[in-house]
């Protein structure tokens, strides 16, 4: 029997973002015990980069960053340059992964603990599906949804333009942004209620 969250050749497999904080949270809470998760997810949900450009990330490279610290890093899909900023939050997942793992400034920062190599994306989505079943989220999730919900959450809670996801996401234009997100008729008869 085919695999239904594995595309057919030629087609994708959309993952959604998690839309809730309190879904946010209940993964924080779910992976508190396990530094390593723990900030791959923290650092996900609020930073947007692609997981694939997560995982070829050293800890040297961030190992001594404070909140508000940035550095560059490019894009292996699009080879552009985008920016990769710590707020206060990763910042604390960050110094617990540091003082309690103790990795060497080699390490990938998201390694497999048997092979000392960096998680695969392929890891990662099995690791997302597995946290969003624990806490009963009904979707389809997979390694995207960390970006995906970087924006969602931008987007509902801080009222960040689709412009401004545009460029943080590399697309061409914000109406990429807005299918990328899932935007939904729903959403948008919404705003046609909005008085003035």
């Amino acid at each position: 029997m085919p695999n239904p969250n594995h595309p057919k050749k030629g087609q994708s497999t959309r993952v959604e973002p998690i839309r809730r904080l309190e879904d946010v949270e209940s993964i924080k809470k779910l992976l508190s015990d396990n530094p390593r998760d723990f900030l791959l997810f923290t650092m996900g949900v609020n930073n947007g980069f692609r997981v694939g450009d997560l995982l070829r990330l050293r800890v040297k490279q961030v190992r001594h960053l404070k909140p508000g610290d940035e550095i560059t890093v490019k894009e292996s899909k699009t080879g552009k340059l985008n920016t990769l900023m710590i707020n206060k939050t990763t910042h604390k997942a960050l110094k617990k992964y540091v003082e309690e793992v103790q990795p060497e400034d080699d390490d990938y920062l998201f390694y497999s603990r048997r092979t000392k190599q960096a998680l695969t994306i392929g890891t990662v989505n099995a690791m997302v599906k597995r946290w969003c079943r624990a806490i009963n989220l009904q979707g389809n999730y997979g390694a995207h949804t960390l970006r995906k919900t970087f924006g969602y959450i931008q987007r509902t809670k801080y009222g960040v333009g689709f412009e401004v996801l545009a460029d943080r996401f590399n697309h061409a234009s914000p109406a990429t942004t807005m299918a990328y997100l899932g935007i939904t008729r729903k959403e948008v008869s919404t705003v046609l209620m909005n008085e003035i």
